[in-house]
This record gives structure tokens, C-alpha cells and sequence, in this order.
């Protein structure tokens, strides 16, 4: 079916498939706005205090940002309430979204079947479903997490043959365990495809009769990155006997006669099936590609990943130095849950101490642009136009070249301020190329008769609490008025920068 739809497609000339593209976007966008709730509500109640708004703030963490309303229909909801229904995506109706990001085709092919596409066309396909999905998807924890565990699990799409790859692994590895079980999305990540060719376990292989000695490059980062951490208490000898355990695993979408060419398979010949000792546990001789198992049960179970993946959470949703003892309660949910993702959530967002932590986060790039994106209730395809801006901004998807992903720490994101400021002003104006803004149902839904405060009730949408005098004198300085240029200094603002 889908061959032959590319077959089709390819009859049709360029210029008439441009036409019904672009038709195709106009009717998209017009049932998503009118029928399917990415509209403007007829009335907005933007934060009215000097300190952020709770709800605001939640939705600032736990979301790519507030899209307009959505602060109200969570004050109605109640937070619990909301929380809870994020953490089951699947009973969030996300039609319009759906009509806007399934439509590219090499994002449901298997890793062995994706190599008939070109490269650029994978490329494209790949972040601009990542960005559409981020910007309009009503299940929007779920990406917040699909976003986490894509840089927690990081790999580079200019490395070998990942561009073929890691569609199937956004796809069965992040996506499908970003809100499940911490054990099964190590376990699905260490065979996969992508992950097999990205850290080299693809040609880990220990040959009996030979002096072969086992590659460490996926063993090494296992502990380092995916589970213990870099303190978390692991030796040389741990990575090697990891590397033994894990040898064997492999991946060649040539070959002969296979009916799975686009999964990862197990050799027995390149597997040292010896005796093993890791973290100080035995592994029998003969245990194949059992191994594998035995060794994501012993380094998920080991305390030093509680604390690493509590760490890395709370960095992510709290403070950049999170408090010891949010860390220590995450930690203890960890373990006695065996790593059930949504229950840390849980614990998290329901902590003093998140709430605590009003507007401390710096957004990366991408984030910053997500939820200006949806703060105005921009209108975008994801092309190429609006990927460039993030591109300036130091924030590309999918490539980071080192296996530690994007990092969540400030300074690496300060040398790029200006793209962000540049972005914010044009979209503001609608002068950014790739995004459509029309910002008089907003000042519609915002107005309230007989006041003059309209810039403050911008902000209060925008940042979630009223600005400060020194904020408000600069913003009529520069724009006495509610102008779209007022409105993109806010978005540039150092307030919307952090969240």
C-alpha cells in the first residue's frame, strides 16, 4: 500500500503536487482551528499577580508551554486531574494533531525497509514530525518525555547509517517507552538498530580460536550515560565484562534470506559465553543472548541509577541544583517502583519543591521556540524555514555528535540569545518565514472593557504573572502600545526565556 502510493505520487509533476500540498495545509488547518480546538477562546484570563501562577507553571514544566486556554481548562481540571490524564496519553483524542504529523511516510518503516529513502527526505521527515508533534499534540507530557529520552539515549544522525535507523527507534524504543517502564526502554534501546550502529555494538564480537577482544563503546556509555552515571561506582573491569556480556548482538539489513532484515539478531559464534563478574555479580557460563538480559536487570537495579535518573529528572523539571531531598524522594520511588517512569512524574510535580521553583529553568532552544509557537497559536508546517532559526540557535534535532545528548545546563545556550531575540520578533510580526500568526483573536480574547492595562494582561499570558515596574517601563518605552512589537520583546524577554 504504501509503495504504491509513493508510485503514485511519483506521476504526479512537482508543480501540481505543490498545489495540493499546500491545499491540502489550508483545509488541514482550517478543521483543526474551527472543529478540532486549536482556536483562540473567545475569552483569556491571563495571570493577574506579581508571582507565577501555579497552573501556569505546571503546564510551563510539564508541557512545551501553555497553548491559549489551556491554563484555564487545567484551573477547571484541577492539577491532580491533569496530571493523571497526561500520564495516560493514550485516552487524549489527538486527532488535529495527527492531521498535521502522520503524513510522513519513512517514519513507519522498518530499519532495514527505511534504506530505499534518501537521506534528506528521512532527515526532514524525522524532526519535522518531532517539532509538529511538540507544537500541537494535546499529549503533551508524552512529548516533553519523548524529548527527555531522545537526548538521555542519544544518537546522531550523521553517524553511519543512523539516518536509516533512527526512525524505528524514535518510533519503538523513545515513543513507545517514553512514560513506561525505565528496565524495558534500556532493554529495547540496547538492541536497537540504530543504537547498535551509533556506539559500535554492531561489530562487538569475540570469536572463538581468535584473539578478538570485545568493543566497549556501547558498554562503556550503558553505565556512564544510560544508567549508573559517571560517579556511579563502575571500574574498567565492570565495561569490559559488560562488553563480553552484550557481544554478539548485531545488525545487517543484507541479509540473505531473512524474514527480519530490520531487527537486530543475536550470533552465537560471536558471543564470549564464559563466566562474567559485573558490579560484583555473576553472570554462569552459557548463557547467550540471555547475557544481554542479566546485565540491563544488574545496572537498572544498581542504586546508583536511582539516584542518576532522579538527578537527571529533577534537573530537567526543578532546578538546575536540585534539593537533596526532592532527589532522595525520587530516588526511593525508583527503586520501589522498578522504574516506573510516570510514578516519578508523580512525585515530582506534586512536590513542594517543583512548585518552589517558579521560573529558575532556562528553555533550550527548542522549547523556547515550541512554546512561543503555541503561546501565539501560530500556524506552521514545520519546513525548512522555521528549522533553520533553531539550527542558528545551536539546537538542530537529532544532531548532538556525542552520546550525551543536548545538554540541560545554561551556559552552553547563552552564545545564541540573539536568534532567539530575532525569532521572537518576527513571529510576532508574522515575518517568520515557516509560521503564520494572527494575533487579533488573542487581542480579542484578551481585551477587557474600559482598561488600558492590555500590555500587562500580554504579559500575564505570555509569562504568566504580571511584570514588575522595571519590566512594564521598559516594554512602554520601546511600545507604548499592545503592537506586535510589544508583544515580541516580551517573547524576547528574559522573563520568557525561563519557565
Amino acid at each position: 500500500m504504501k509503495l504504491a502510493r509513493r508510485d503514485l505520487l511519483k506521476t504526479v509533476t512537482l508543480g501540481s503536487s505543490a498545489s495540493v500540498l499546500a491545499s491540502c495545509e489550508r483545509i488541514t488547518n482550517a478543521i483543526n482551528q474551527n472543529l478540532l480546538g486549536e482556536g483562540v477562546p473567545a475569552h483569556l484570563h491571563p495571570a493577574e499577580s506579581v508571582d507565577i501562577d501555579p497552573d501556569f507553571h505546571l503546564l510551563s514544566r510539564a508541557s512545551f508551554g501553555p497553548w491559549p486556554g489551556d491554563v484555564a481548562s487545567l484551573k477547571k481540571k484541577g492539577r491532580d486531574a491533569w496530571i493523571e490524564e497526561q500520564l495516560h496519553p493514550d485516552s487524549i483524542s489527538d486527532t488535529a494533531c495527527d492531521l498535521r504529523a502522520e503524513r510522513f511516510e519513512s517514519l513507519y518503516f522498518s530499519a532495514g525497509d527505511a534504506y530505499e529513502f534518501r537521506k534528506p527526505v528521512l532527515r526532514e521527515e524525522l524532526t519535522r514530525h518531532a517539532l509538529l508533534r511538540a507544537v500541537y499534540s494535546r499529549r503533551q507530557l508524552f512529548e516533553v518525555m519523548v524529548e527527555f529520552w531522545t537526548d538521555h539515549l542519544n544518537i546522531d544522525l550523521e553517524k553511519g547509517d543512523c539516518i536509516y535507523l533512527k526512525p524505528s527507534d524514535d518510533r519503538d524504543v523513545i515513543r513507545q517507552h517514553a512514560l513506561g517502564n525505565f528496565r524495558d526502554l534500556i532493554r529495547a534501546s540496547a538492541t536497537s538498530p540504530a543504537m547498535l550502529v551509533y556506539l559500535d555494538g554492531k561489530t562487538n564480537k569475540v570469536r572463538r580460536g581468535t584473539t578478538d577482544q570485545p568493543n566497549e563503546n556501547y558498554a562503556r556509555e550503558l553505565m556512564e550515560l544510560h544508567t549508573l552515571g559517571v560517579h556511579g561506582g563502575y571500574t574498567q573491569k565492570d565495561v569490559y565484562e559488560a562488553a563480553r556480556c552484550l557481544s554478539g548482538w548485531t545488525f545487517d539489513p543484507k541479509r540473505v534470506f531473512a524474514l527480519n532484515q530490520g531487527e537486530s539478531y543475536f550470533r552465537p559464534d560471536w558471543h564470549d559465553d564464559g563466566t562474567k563478574e559485573v558490579l560484583g555479580q555473576t553472570l554462569p557460563a552459557g548463557g547467550g543472548p540471555k547475557d544481554l538480559d542479566r546485565l540491563v536487570d544488574i545496572v537498572c537495579k544498581h542504586p546508583a541509577t536511582a539516584q542518576y535518573i532522579a538527578l537527571k529528572l529533577c534537573r530537567r523539571f526543578v532546578s538546575p541544583t536540585p534539593p537533596a531531598s526532592l532527589l532522595q524522594t525520587v530516588a526511593a520511588e525508583f527503586t520501589r517502583t522498578q522504574g516506573d517512569i510516570c510514578s516519578l512524574l508523580r512525585v515530582i510535580f506534586k512536590s513542594d519543591e517543583f512548585f518552589a521553583s517558579r521560573g529558575q529553568l532556562l528553555k533550550r532552544p527548542f522549547k523556547f521556540m515550541v512554546s512561543a509557537l503555541r503561546a501565539v497559536a501560530a500556524d506552521t508546517q514545520a519546513d525548512q524555514s522555521i528549522l533553520e532559526p533553531l539550527q542558528r540557535m545551536g539546537h538542530g534535532l537529532f544532531q548532538y555528535p556525542t552520546p550525551d545528548g543536548y545538554p540541560d545546563e545554561e551556559l552552553p545556550w547563552m552564545g545564541t540569545l540573539m536568534w532567539r531575540w530575532n525569532f521572537a520578533l518576527a513571529l510576532a510580526a508574522n515575518k517568520q518565514l515557516g509560521a503564520k500568526v494572527n494575533l487579533h483573536p488573542l487581542h480579542k480574547a484578551l481585551r477587557e472593557p474600559g482598561t488600558k492595562a492590555e500590555l500587562g494582561r500580554w504579559f500575564g499570558h505570555l509569562i504568566g504573572r504580571q511584570p514588575t515596574g522595571a519590566e512594564l517601563a521598559t516594554l512602554t518605552q520601546f511600545s507604548p502600545d499592545s503592537s506586535a512589537s510589544a508583544i515580541g520583546l516580551i517573547l524576547a524577554s528574559p522573563a520568557f526565556q525561563r519557565c
